[in-house]
């Protein structure tokens, strides 16, 4: 760890320097903020527009920020040659690699707690109040962050072999799929022959992001079972170390000569 924290800090300093950050939180917060205009147009579903797209944006937005500073972390590195200086110190590959992760995923969820902040001062202003419903909104927040969670080992394992544009045509492409992961899973039993093996295939190697996605549901007061928390808190965890775990293989037999 004392490798990979000065890593860490030092991958959070770039991020926070990074002008598209703050133009998304801006963004982000805004939509939350219109989410309000929009609600009051719509009678008396104030609450659910605004959780609808206070909670969307929040999402998108900060898988977006996860995407487009992932595929550049170590590629930045390897092309301004900076990595040989880093790993000329006693800093084994994956733990130069363990701490750019640390450093982003801790940036992107300080983040996703600045917009929370905003997203819940509209809810407040809007309810005049916190209600028991309100709490289960934070169990949508944290399933977001496991959410970005992945999405940040996915964006350095393609990162460490692929260059930046193809590396987000292929991040975006896992996360429009891992969205519609449940359809997926329902065409691959419903099909048969070769199409059967390869689409169940492809419904387990992409992340589940369906399963986290609960906005809908709490935003009809609806509370979320601590079944499917623990289960998606052990999905998310499984599946990033072992992406990052497929990163790191990679990345220790590449040859940057």
């Amino acid at each position: 760890m004392t490798r990979i924290l000065p890593i860490a800090f030092n991958t959070y300093r770039e991020a926070v320097r990074d002008r598209i950050l703050y133009n998304l939180i801006v963004f982000a917060l805004l939509i939350v903020g219109s989410a309000l205009l929009v609600g009051q147009i719509s009678i008396e579903i104030e609450r659910i527009v605004l959780i609808n797209m206070g909670l969307t944006s929040i999402s998108i937005f900060g898988v977006v920020i996860a995407i487009f500073i992932g595929i550049s972390l170590v590629w930045k590195e390897i092309e301004r040659r900076t990595i040989y200086t880093v790993l000329a110190h006693p800093v084994r590959r994956w733990e130069f690699l363990f701490g750019k992760f640390v450093g982003l995923f801790g940036t992107l969820a300080f983040n996703a707690a600045l917009m929370s902040i905003g997203f819940f001062a509209a809810l407040i202003y809007l309810s005049h109040g916190v209600s028991r419903p309100d709490t289960y909104i934070l169990i949508a927040i944290y399933f977001i962050v496991l959410q970005l969670m992945m999405m940040t080992a996915l964006a350095m394992l393609f990162s460490t072999y692929s260059s930046p544009l193809l590396s987000s045509i292929f991040a975006f492409a896992i996360f429009a799929i891992g969205t519609f992961s449940e359809d997926l899973h329902n065409f691959a039993a419903a099909a048969q022959g070769p199409a059967k093996a390869v689409m169940t295939a492809v419904a387990y190697i992409v992340p589940n992001f369906s399963s986290l996605n609960v906005i809908l549901q709490v935003a009809h007061g609806i509370p979320v079972e601590a079944g499917l928390v623990l289960h998606n808190t052990l999905y998310a965890i499984t599946y990033t170390a072992v992406v990052l775990a497929c990163a790191a293989a990679i990345f220790e037999n590449r040859n940057f000569k």
